[in-house]
């Protein structure tokens, strides 16, 4: 596929993660996702891959490697395939809890 396809395709995947966020989550990763955003999201992505790595210290987590993956998804095309396809799993799995939940 050609890399404005994969690049719509994660724009589609964050965008429907942005609408199942509350509002103080949403807001910063749509500021992020701006197409002139590249200047913000490299540096992020890179120290929120930096402080994944540091997941023993408190405070950081080893949930930010996975967020830095994502944002440096969007500048790097090989990355976008993966990341777009790990979203879709996220979200099934979550609905999927969520129905259990209901059932419960």
């Amino acid at each position: 596929m050609p890399q404005n396809t994969e690049q719509d395709r994660l724009d589609r995947c964050f965008s429907r993660v942005e609408r199942g966020l509350p509002g103080w989550v949403a807001r910063p990763l749509a500021w992020l996702r701006r197409p002139g955003g590249r200047w913000r999201r490299i540096p992020m992505a890179l120290l929120l891959i930096a402080g994944g790595c540091l997941w023993f210290l408190p405070v950081l987590g080893l949930w930010m490697l996975p967020l830095g993956i994502a944002l440096l998804a969007f500048e790097i095309p090989p990355l976008q395939r993966p990341v777009c396809r790990l979203i879709i799993w996220g979200e099934r799995k979550w609905r999927r809890c969520q129905r259990r939940r209901a059932q419960d």
